[in-house]
């Protein structure tokens, strides 16, 4: 099966597909209310995607009605949106090296892109820069490891086994592309608040969204003093 630019293997309208939309129509309810923004203040979204298969594909572009407030930014080329949602700002960045100063945004929004970065230290840095340029909160959503199915390969119970049995497995199923630490390395609640600690984020909070009653989607929410 293709790997979409959302490193996703699932077919747009499949259940997994209308599962993920409905998710993420949660957890922006939950960005909302967390981080309490007001229509004047500036909105980071950090790993917008190239990816249109999806109608949730960048859902804060698409959703967040205040556009001349966003700037989105990604590795992939996203400039589409400034098209697609006049007044929104995109920028070509990786989030492990962010082109702005120091809380140069009110709020930073960051979904389903940590799990994508790479190793442990990757993930720190990544946490890091999008604590140092925000001003007021940052509001970041991963994978729970612990959720019974692997939302990108859409394989059951096989990312519970040890990493390298996991990897190895992922190869023999031919998917590996997933195998690659850079391309996939899942978070449980513990791994996310120790790499938040060792980014230097005060004032955490791990938190979750639940599908089926099993907590499928972590949510890190941080607010500054």
């Amino acid at each position: 099966m293709p790997v979409n630019a959302q490193y996703n293997v699932a077919a747009p309208q499949s259940l997994p597909v209308r599962l993920a939309g409905y998710q993420r129509r949660r957890m922006y309810e939950r960005f909302l209310q967390a981080s309490e923004i007001a229509p004047d203040e500036r909105l980071l979204d950090v790993g917008v995607t190239s990816d249109r298969s999806y109608e949730h594909s960048n859902y804060v572009p698409a959703w967040y009605p205040h556009k001349s407030r966003i700037t989105a930014v990604g590795i992939d080329d996203a400039a589409f949106l400034e098209q697609e949602h006049p007044g929104l700002t995109f920028q070509r960045a990786d989030g492990r090296a962010l082109p702005f100063g120091d809380r140069s945004f009110d709020h930073v929004h960051s979904s389903a892109v940590l799990e994508h970065v790479g190793s442990r230290a990757q993930q720190t840095q990544f946490l890091r820069e999008l604590w140092r340029v925000a001003a007021r909160s940052i509001f970041v959503t991963t994978p729970n490891k612990w959720f019974p199915v692997e939302f990108h390969t859409v394989l059951p119970l096989v990312h519970w086994l040890p990493p390298e049995m996991f990897r190895a497995t992922l190869r023999k199923l031919g998917r590996s592309f997933f195998a690659d630490e850079n391309n996939l390395n899942l978070l449980d609640g513990g791994a996310l608040a120790a790499i938040a600690a060792d980014a230097g984020i005060s004032r955490f909070r791990v938190q979750s969204v639940t599908l089926g009653g099993w907590p499928s989607n972590l949510l890190l929410v941080a607010h500054r003093d």
